[in-house]
């Protein structure tokens, strides 16, 4: 039994992500709203309930205090129970009042006489008595209890009428505990309080039939319960369901019947488990608030979740408070929160905001804290909301003997006036992702890194991720994986689409005044968003996150998303395979993969991307014996430079014309194909056309395949030991790189690369030594356009940007020049492809261009192989948005679009 007044916090696993330990979700605390009054009582205040008439509060001394609701005097004092009222609730019809405490005893009030109605026992053992819910169409209370739990009785049922006297009463029966007898017989007496006499007589008693019972309901103290009509497809929608959050971190919905468990006809009711949600996470439900086919879930240390009972999703984490949550309310299109810390917050929901259609927002994007005020001193542990002469009033009940009326009429915050005006959350998410100064390839920005991936998890968490941070060991920054549940069920039925990107940036140079903002403050101008990783990759994550979340809200997400998000892109994407391997289970089976690392050809016609070369970066040192010399007083011919020798050795590399002169190199280069071949053609007048002094069309399609499906070698720079002056340096190395296409292996080539140097350099018969480093390697890659992934991007593709094609692109024209020898192709204006488009009317634009890119990304490969998935690749950006260079940019447009884009792909795959 409890013998503290406040109720208990129980002990809990923290998550990878640590959402707990963050600060709340808005930055500052709000001015406090109208208080009318301060109601005082000589013991804490765990409950709260307020009908037309008046305020009754549950005490740690056992008494229901009364207030007038319309003149704030104290009106009656109950002595309720022997120990501390745990809940109050009043029905639905305000016809009773019901009291639970820290006994087995179960009272039910008159609301307008304070008449004891009714005296609940249960005849099991079941501690204190937590929460209760009752059934106005069944007119059958339920309560949940300390040894987990759920009972039921029915207030009319007649065979559970028994004596005041009754044997089976806990004040006559035989406790296993309390009663044992000592050697020779003795037992401590039952405790007696004078205030023990002062509990009314009840009109009735009924006892819980042994039968009405659900044993280890939860696993955990059962914290909290409430009733809803219909707030699920699962059932009808008039249909009353029990939902119940215990100290196992779980919620559960139960269908109410009237028939007897295992349809035993002497017990009048049954529940029967519907549905369960966060079994994955231990923390305690403390707090629950239904609002249609969404339920709000106060948790602890802050935390409030919001589900979607139709998908069985977790749509929104919000920290809201620094304590527990202890009480939810929802009232006025708004819900009410208390917690331990003394702090209560209001928070936009569904109905929040409603447009002029009478339609919701999106949920899951406005549903956040918005406002927050100090209203006790203490550890709030009740409230209420209530309507008095037109006053909305939100009422608390705290540790500190008090009760505390607020008129919350409006509440103007910052907070509200901003939801839904200048800016949406994806840009106001997108706005803080770019402030971090995620530079992987510097150390003193190691934190800034942390950091940002701290923020990530977070934001996928509070849009209904289950989310781990992945250590790549030692220094490197950690991969954000992020996993969204679809809700086709079972889930082995669900695709599963991984979602690659990188959340670090390359550096920004401040000097002189080549930014013409600060890199690392989002700033919107003439339609655009400057900032250091806007366009590379920070935005397209974000728009893809939204995507996900917009799916979700729409109750559309079937296959499983899951975001794997690394923060060692620019660096190499250091430790990435090893960290991918290790958390191989964890991923689980992957269908397709897809990215958004890149930009279109031009700023103005879509593109899908479908190759990428690979690339290996090599050092190459030459070392002397000598250490530093005199170029004057120690240089002779007799002596072996280190960069005489470096400069001798690289010039072998390349012949004239670029040619790389490393046996094999060009050997497996796969050949140009014929449908290749017409997309340059394709893209070559493309471009032209738009702007003709990329021309000639054969010098472009050159320029192009030379850039994308050719193999290249360069040297970068050289390094010398020694101050400047005229040194002989013992030490020179140079920075070299391998561009390599499909069909060429990279192991293969940095034999050959290694081999041939070696064998070059042995020719010197030099004194110094030579030393090949390899840094770091991708793969090329070489996706399948044709394939079910690049088909449904095109299909997105071409719905989403339909509304602005330019028909002058289409092949069909007549301007277009026709290389020689070949008749007009066939148009590339086409219907939709085949693939999943639900019947849905085709619209009529130009495909976007399928390009490949002289550039590398590393992982993209890897995943391919690793999880036997297809990938494919969309550019989000434009040509000109200076991704790397000063004033990087992303358009608006190209951001929402790339959001749509990514909505139709998740739907699809």
């Amino acid at each position: 039994m409890l013998t503290e007044p406040d109720p208990p916090e129980p002990t809990t696993t923290m998550t990878q992500t640590k959402l707990q330990s963050r600060e709340p979700d808005d930055s500052s605390s709000d001015t406090a709203p109208d208080q009318l009054q301060e109601l005082r009582h000589n013991g804490s205040v765990l409950a709260i309930a307020v009908s037309d008439e008046y305020i009754f509060a549950g005490t740690s001394k056992g008494e229901i205090f009364v207030w007038s609701l319309g003149t704030y005097q104290p009106v009656q004092t109950i002595q309720a129970h022997k120990r501390s009222v745990l809940c109050l609730l009043l029905s639905d019809d305000s016809k009773y009042l019901f009291s639970s405490a820290c006994e087995p005893i179960i009272n039910v009030w008159c609301p307008k006489t304070f008449t004891r109605l009714y005296e609940i026992y249960s005849t099991y053992d079941v501690g204190d008595v937590f929460s209760l819910a009752y059934s106005t169409q069944r007119e059958t209370l339920y309560l949940g209890t300390q040894t987990q739990y759920i009972q039921w009785v029915g207030l009319k049922d007649p065979a559970r009428r028994v004596p005041h006297e009754s044997a089976n009463h806990p004040d006559k029966r035989q406790h296993r505990f309390f009663d044992s007898r000592a050697v020779g017989g003795t037992s401590t007496p039952r405790r007696m309080e004078e205030h023990y006499a002062l509990i009314p007589k009840a009109q009735t008693v009924l006892e819980i039939d042994s039968g009405a019972i659900r044993q280890y309901a939860h696993y955990g103290w059962v914290f909290s319960m409430l009733i809803a009509k219909g707030p699920t497809v699962l059932g009808g929608p008039d249909e009353e369901v029990l939902i119940s959050g215990g100290g196992d971190g779980t919620i559960k919905l139960w269908r109410l019947s009237d028939d007897g468990p295992d349809h035993d006809d002497d017990v009048v009711g049954d529940i029967e488990e519907m549905m369960v949600l966060g079994e994955d996470d231990a923390e305690s439900v403390m707090s629950l608030a239904v609002d249609g086919s969404f339920l709000y879930a106060g948790k602890l240390r802050g935390i409030i979740e919001l589900w979607d009972l139709d998908t069985k999703q977790k749509l929104r984490v919000i920290k809201a408070h620094d304590g527990n949550v202890n009480t939810l309310r929802m009232s006025f299109g708004l819900l009410w929160s208390g917690a331990t810390g003394g702090s209560a917050s209001k928070h936009s929901t569904v109905h929040y905001g409603r447009d002029k259609n009478g339609l919701p927002p999106n949920v899951s994007q406005k549903y956040q804290c918005l406002s927050r005020w100090k209203a006790h001193d203490a550890k709030i542990l009740s409230s209420a909301v209530a309507v008095y002469q037109s006053d909305q009033l939100f009422i608390t009940g705290a540790n500190d003997n008090t009760v505390r009326v607020w008129r919350v009429n409006g509440m103007p915050t910052q907070a509200e006036q901003e939801v839904g005006s200048s800016e949406n959350m994806m840009i106001t998410s997108l706005r803080e992702f770019v402030s971090y100064k995620t530079i992987s390839s510097r150390p003193d920005f190691t934190e800034d890194c942390r950091k940002g991936a701290t923020y990530l998890g977070s934001l996928f968490k509070r849009l209904g991720a289950q989310v781990e941070m992945l250590s790549t060991g030692g220094l490197h920054n950690p991969i954000v994986y992020a996993k969204f549940s679809g809700k086709l069920e079972p889930p082995e039925k669900r695709k599963r689409v991984l979602f690659y990107g990188h959340y670090d940036v390359v550096p920004a140079d401040m000097k002189g005044d080549n930014w013409q903002t600060d890199p690392f403050k989002l700033e919107g101008r003439d339609g655009y968003l400057y900032g250091r990783g806007v366009s590379d990759n920070k935005g397209p994550i974000i728009a893809a996150l939204y995507a996900v979340s917009d799916l979700l809200q729409a109750k559309a997400l079937d296959s499983d998303i899951i975001f794997v998000i690394e923060g060692e892109e620019e660096s190499g994407s250091r430790g990435f395979q090893d960290t991918i391997r290790q958390h191989k289970s964890l991923i689980g089976h992957i269908d397709y993969v897809l990215l958004a690392n890149s930009y279109w050809l031009d700023d103005e016609v879509p593109c899908l991307t479908y190759g990428l070369r690979g690339v290996l970066h090599a050092t190459v040192c030459i070392d002397s014996k000598h250490p530093d010399l005199h170029s004057g007083v120690d240089g002779s011919n007799m002596l072996s430079e280190p960069l005489t020798d470096l400069t001798l050795l690289l010039s072998k590399l390349k012949s004239n014309k670029n040619h790389v002169n490393i046996p094999g190199f060009y050997d497996g280069i796969l050949p140009l194909t014929d449908e290749e071949d017409r997309r340059y053609d394709d893209i070559a007048r493309i471009l032209i056309k738009r702007n003709p002094a990329n021309g000639p069309v054969a010098a472009l399609r050159r320029s192009l395949m030379a850039r994308w499906r050719e193999p290249n070698l360069t040297i970068h720079r050289y390094n010398v030991s020694g101050p400047d002056g005229s040194l002989i340096s013992s030490h020179a190395t140079a920075n070299v790189s391998v561009r390599l296409v499909p069909g060429q292996e990279v192991e293969q080539v940095i034999d050959a690369l290694k081999g041939y140097l070696r064998e070059e350099y042995e020719k010197f018969e030099s004194e110094n030594t030579l030393t090949v480093r390899i840094d770091n390697k991708a793969e090329p890659w070489l996706g399948v356009p044709g394939n079910y992934i690049f088909r449904t991007l095109e299909e997105a593709v071409m719905r989403a940007w339909a509304p602005i094609a330019d028909p002058a692109d289409d092949d069909n024209s007549d301007n277009h020049p026709e290389r020689e020898g070949e008749g007009k192709k066939e148009g590339v204006v086409v219907a939709l492809p085949a693939n999943a488009t639900n019947d849905e009317k085709a619209p009529k634009c130009r495909k976007p261009l399928y390009i490949r890119e002289g550039g590398s990304i590393p992982p993209i490969r890897f995943l391919e192989k690793e999880f036997s998935a297809p990938a494919a690749h969309l550019p989000c950006g434009q040509a000109s948005d200076a991704a790397h260079l000063v004033n990087e940019r992303l358009r608006v447009v190209n951001l929402v679009k790339s959001r749509e884009i990514f909505s139709t792909v998740f739907r699809k795959l």
